[in-house]
């Protein structure tokens, strides 16, 4: 199969007028033959939240657009062969996740598996936890699921506040510190922080099936608690995965899927780099959901 630098090659003698057709033809083709292969539905769901030049994209979320999307990918598919979901994306809204698990859950009546070529954190990794299995490369990481509220992570928030209450008991004379740093938080800000929290551990517990409640406990703990990850942008591998009791299926097991998979990921990362592609949701039977990037005045 081929590798980044050769779809890219391949694809830069073209006119800029015709790469996204030929990207297009590709991603659907490895799309149908990775089906193929493993004999179930596969949906791809890629963001360009890597493209330096998109940081500001407000596409790159999962958010609840994707449904429609979603609703397009799924439909006229034979829901009894299962679905094969493959992820790339920084995660988003967490009610727009939770929606998106239940419906496609229903549809699918729970045969999903997560496909992660590269990266799905956050709400990404939320819905990879909701799946039977999960398949890894040595190149793919999921990421914590401790909610954030305005770019803060809101277990430090409730950290912070839990140190200043016991400082300001042992030390009173730290009192005009604390009272700068607590003064900046806006008003219900502690008591939704840890709302969030709550919901979100509500939500792993709903969605991880590990039936040991010990090893189920533990993998919670390692993906909703601030402290134990130390920052929202930490990556697990496939073997800390595996250590943490997810059921992962290492996607090097079957080469000629490896490649499959890995050539249908070169597609989209160049696809999303080189085009005005935001986000790209299709699937094995040809059905497409593009985003475009926002121009300027949009």
């Amino acid at each position: 199969m081929p590798s980044w630098s050769d779809i890219y090659s391949e694809i830069n003698l073209l006119p800029q007028a015709n790469k996204f057709d030929a990207l297009n033809k590709k991603t659907l083709g490895f799309l149908d033959a990775i089906s193929k292969k493993t004999e179930r539905n596969i949906i791809s769901y890629y963001s360009s939240f890597l493209n330096p030049y998109r940081q500001d994209c407000p596409d790159h979320p999962i958010n609840d657009n994707d449904k429609n999307a979603l609703m397009q990918a799924v439909y006229n598919l034979d829901k009894s062969k299962g679905l094969d979901l493959v992820l790339h994306t920084p995660g988003g809204d967490i009610a727009a996740t939770e929606s998106i698990i239940d419906y496609l859950h229903s549809i699918f009546n729970g045969n999903i598996r997560a496909i992660i070529p590269q990266m799905a954190m956050s709400a990404g990794s939320m819905i990879a936890l909701s799946c039977n299995s999960i398949m890894m490369g040595k190149q793919s990481c999921l990421g914590p699921i401790d909610p954030q509220l305005g770019g803060v992570a809101c277990g430090a928030v409730i950290g912070e506040f839990e140190k200043a209450k016991n400082e300001i008991s042992t030390f009173p004379a730290s009192i005009p510190l604390w009272q700068v740093i607590i003064s900046k938080y806006t008003p219900t800000f502690l008591i939704s922080c840890q709302k969030a929290l709550d919901w979100s551990e509500t939500l792993a517990d709903k969605w991880i099936k590990e039936p040991n409640p010990d090893k189920k406990l533990k993998i919670i703990k390692a993906f909703t608690d601030h402290e134990d990850s130390k920052t929202h942008s930490r990556h697990f591998s496939k073997d800390k995965c595996k250590e943490l009791g997810l059921n992962i299926e290492d996607m090097e097991s079957d080469q000629e899927l490896q490649d499959l998979i890995l050539s249908l990921h070169h597609c989209y990362m160049i696809m999303l780099d080189i085009t005005a592609i935001a986000k790209a949701v299709q699937n094995n039977i040809g059905a497409s959901y593009l985003r475009l990037y926002p121009q300027s005045g949009q």
